[in-house]
């Protein structure tokens, strides 16, 4: 079995849930994808780091920091900044997070770790739904002087969330869909 195909596996297994929900976007569903039980696991935690790694080196991102809106996009940040650690180059990728609202005290930041003006970002997400989550840590990235290269999502619900990322300029590279982990897009 694959590393994706594991993944896949563990997602279905933990992450996905049956039943009668509305979701961040909104919108109603059938099922909800809870990705953090997965990203927040060790097995998890080590595949997103690897395929998430080898996402972006595919697409030929070379970014110095990945991150995203907290918290869904923590754990996939900091398994692909391990992981790139791991890889035993000097192109380590640090990470960090993007804030729901600045801090209202201390340095009152919005983005947190390691991150500075003009570095070179991946923004991350677990789950694209309406991509309004990775759209808002775009416009903090941008407004705070970092440069967007691209999004990385672990599971896109093909919902909409891709072609608004699109729309924007970006590119996005998910890890699989819900088309591929057999569940319906509603």
């Amino acid at each position: 079995m694959s590393d994706l195909e594991t993944l896949e596996r563990i997602l279905l297994e933990r992450s996905v849930r049956r039943g009668d929900f509305t979701l961040a976007s909104g919108q109603r569903s059938s099922y909800y994808i809870d990705a953090r039980i997965t990203t927040m696991s060790a097995e998890g935690l080590r595949l997103v780091g690897h395929l998430g790694l080898e996402a972006i080196r595919q697409a030929g991102w070379q970014p110095e920091v990945v991150g995203g809106l907290t918290m869904g996009a923590d754990p996939v940040a900091y398994a692909v900044a391990i992981a790139s650690l791991n890889r035993g180059t000097d192109e380590t990728i640090n990470a960090f997070s993007v804030r729901k609202a600045a801090k209202e005290h201390g340095t009152k930041r919005r983005i947190e770790g390691n991150f500075s003006v003009g570095c070179r970002v991946v923004v991350v997400e677990d789950v694209i739904t309406s991509g309004a989550s990775a759209i808002q840590a775009i416009e903090v990235v941008e407004q705070e002087g970092g440069q967007v290269l691209g999004v990385l999502a672990v599971v896109d619900r093909q919902q909409g969330g891709r072609e608004v990322i699109v729309s924007k300029g970006y590119n996005i590279v998910a890890l699989t869909t819900t088309n591929r982990l057999g569940l319906e897009t509603s």
